[in-house]
């Protein structure tokens, strides 16, 4: 099974938009086709970002959400990076698909090195479904 680690936003976009490509991808990961790594700082990060108040979430519904996402997955204690990044708050993400030699699948691929494992979500699918 192909393990992915899940930008934030690619999670933001899923909820707001049920029928796209990062809806896509979270479907198969509740769906046991892929599997999720992530870190505490990663998880922490999921939690503060859809608990904002623009979003308008349930924290009791969002926390079943993310048990749905996150329960099939894999808490990981990453290798940290050093290099420098664009936005340091994104370095978490990178870190954990760089450890576990795994698929980073972002909306802010610039944010990132540019490596073959930082996708976007339509990157992912192709290579995905090919």
């Amino acid at each position: 099974m192909m393990g992915v680690v899940i930008d934030t936003n690619i999670l933001v976009s899923a909820l707001i938009s049920p029928k796209g490509n990062p809806a896509k991808i979270i479907e198969m990961i509740i769906t046991g086709k892929l599997k999720i790594f992530y870190s505490d700082e990663i998880l922490g990060e999921y939690e503060e970002v859809l608990l904002r108040p623009k979003f308008n979430l349930n924290r009791d519904s969002l926390r079943r959400w993310l048990e749905s996402v996150l329960g099939k997955g894999h808490n990981v204690n990453p290798i940290s990076s050093t290099f420098g990044m664009l936005d340091e708050s994104d370095r978490i993400f990178y870190d954990v698909a760089k450890s576990c030699g795994i698929y980073l699948v972002t909306g802010n691929i610039k944010h990132y090195p540019s490596e073959s494992l930082i996708l976007t979500p339509t990157q992912f699918l192709a290579l995905f479904e090919g």
